[in-house]
């Protein structure tokens, strides 16, 4: 089949994780359990045939290229550590910092991407379901009303954050005796507003174009630009060359995304699509994207982001180094869920194009996989993360101020973390199709706010007496009561999930990762080099995991040692 319109063709076949596959036919008969033994996950008749196989390439592909901007990562800040050290200097620079988190979080990590890829999901189904019928292409429509508007509306926010640099320096460290370089530094990062909102727009239409490796590798750009700034101008501008990093870094976002951005989605003349009422012979090409729609998508970020914002004012309260220990915890507890998310990502724009064909079966057996698939990878990690958490500390941090006192500590906190860390990727998994039929939910809005107030609640009562630990404990109380807000109420308003069937299946993997954990909770410290006992435990806690699933009859994995062993039977 020829490839028409710059590879905008819905009907081509996928030849690589950047090309757009058919849209899909209707599913086929249910299988058996979440999955069926015997199929490969996220396969069956219900999907085009090779559907599969291209969702696991491109959530793999997204996966290395996540912890290859996690690496770089840890290496801007070891940059930012070894030329300005905890000084005056890397303060203000943490200050500024502030306003790129909070745009990352909005624009980039989930509140662009739960407006935008249902949008352009149901732009495109459009575009297929219109054929060669003359008329404006709804993709090129959607852009050219949306993307002139967000342009505007995100330079201005940037103009008033650059104007206003002092006054929000004053808000978020009142207390600083000369506030100039902190201001200076707030100025070069509020750029970011304008950047990382475009980089958003262009992950969501790309995602929703099932094209993965751009979106995936923005962090990679985003922090080669930092630490390349810093390196070249630390000794010009001090800690001023980290800020322009992090502008040259988020221009380089924007770079990454924009060829294939520009061959998939080709501009053309703007042309406004009626977005009112339509009148007589009127043709609503384009979905959308009013207040209405917005407004659940941003207290559900925010109020997300909040926790942390809890846990921080509350740790405040408790001796120094309280906050460290939690930062550092979170930070490595979390990356088991943000691998497995990377399965959510991946196939959210599948099930936003089947919620806009109206086929709410095919929606129902992507979500039901991706749970299965999702809390395998989660639990996996968090087995890990319990036997282990000590040897994973000293491993990355022992070193220099950070001593055996502060890994026991950290260590502990990561271990109470981890009891979270299903309920964090289920919040995540379950929010994406609550979002994914483009109209407008308030109940994720509703779960997440109820998890707020049960997180402070708790952090309130055990804080005292706990201390750090009591702080963990409450992250993990408030995100688990909105995870199981979500999953009861997303069959009976969105995707007709079976609920039970569901959690009796993650009931299982819980059941497995419990007994992985304490089989290396108590094996890991007879090896005493921790690099070795990691190593060992790399090995220990998947065999436990997946012997156990087996004995639980796990659906997950008793699909995937199948899928395992006929693929080693195909290649003898």
């Amino acid at each position: 089949m020829s490839d028409t319109g710059a590879g905008t063709e819905t009907g081509a076949r996928p030849t690589g994780l950047a090309s757009a596959p058919p849209l899909l036919p209707a599913p086929g008969p249910e299988p058996e359990g979440l999955l069926s033994p015997g199929v490969a996950p996220g396969t069956s008749s219900g999907e085009a045939p090779g559907l599969g196989a291209f969702l696991a390439r491109a959530a793999a592909a997204t996966a290395v290229l996540t912890v290859l901007g996690a690496v770089l990562g840890l290496v801007r800040d070891q940059a930012i550590a070894r030329y300005f050290g905890a000084s005056d200097a890397s303060d203000a620079f943490l200050i500024a910092w502030t306003v790129p988190e909070m745009a990352a979080t909005l624009l980039i990590e989930d509140g662009m991407a739960l407006l935008l890829v249902p949008a352009f999901s149901l732009a495109l189904t459009r575009r297929a379901a219109a054929g060669e019928a003359p008329g404006s292409d709804p993709v090129r429509d959607l852009v050219a009303t949306t993307l002139p508007r967000l342009f505007l509306l995100l330079a201005g926010g940037a103009a008033l954050l650059i104007a206003g640099a002092p006054w929000v320096v004053g808000v978020l460290a009142p207390g600083l005796a000369d506030p100039r370089l902190a201001v200076d530094c707030t100025r070069l990062t509020s750029v970011t507003v304008l950047t990382f909102g475009i980089t958003g727009y262009f992950s969501a239409a790309l995602r929703a174009h099932r094209s993965f490796l751009p979106p995936a590798g923005v962090y990679v750009a985003y922090n080669l630009g930092i630490i390349g700034m810093t390196l070249a101008l630390h000794a010009v501008w001090g800690v001023r060359a980290a800020a322009v990093g992090v502008a040259v870094g988020s221009v380089l976002m924007i770079l990454t995304q924009l060829p294939m951005f520009l061959r998939l989605v080709p501009l053309a003349r703007p042309r406004l699509p009626r977005f009112g009422r339509p009148g007589r012979g009127a043709v609503r090409t384009a979905p959308p994207l009013g207040f209405a729609v917005l407004a659940p998508v941003v207290l559900f970020v925010v109020s997300r982001q909040s926790q942390v914002l809890v846990e921080r004012f509350l740790a405040s309260t408790l001796p120094a180094g309280a906050i460290s220990h939690l930062n550092y915890a979170q930070k490595v507890a979390q990356m088991p869920m943000v691998l497995s998310l990377m399965i959510c990502t991946v196939t959210f724009p599948v099930v936003a194009q089947a919620m806009a064909a109206g086929d709410r079966e095919k929606a129902r057996l992507r979500v039901e996989r991706d749970l299965g698939l999702a809390g395998t990878v989660v639990l996996l990690g968090t087995a890990v993360v319990l036997g282990y958490a000590p040897q994973i500390i000293e491993v990355l941090f022992q070193r220099g101020a950070f001593d055996a006192a502060d890994t026991a500590s950290t260590a502990q906190v990561m271990r109470v973390y981890a009891l979270g860390l299903l309920g964090h990727c289920l919040v995540g998994a379950l929010s994406r199709p609550f979002f994914s039929s483009g109209r407008p939910t308030w109940f994720p809005a509703f779960a997440m706010g109820t998890g707020l107030l049960v997180t402070m609640g708790a952090g309130y009562a055990l804080t005292y007496r706990f201390g750090v630990d009591g702080i963990a404990t409450a992250n993990a109380i408030g995100i688990s009561t909105t995870a199981l807000l979500l999953l009861m109420g997303l069959g009976t308003r969105v995707v007709p999930i079976r609920t039970q069937a569901v959690a009796l299946s993650l009931g299982r993997l819980t059941g497995a990762s419990l007994v992985a954990g304490v089989a290396g909770w108590a094996c890991a410290p007879l090896v005493p080099d921790p690099v070795l006992s990691l190593a060992a435990g790399c090995l220990l806690v998947p065999s436990a995991f997946f012997l156990t699933g087996l004995a639980l009859r796990s659906p997950e994995i008793v699909s995937l040692l199948a899928l395992t062993r006929r693929r080693f039977l195909d290649g003898r």
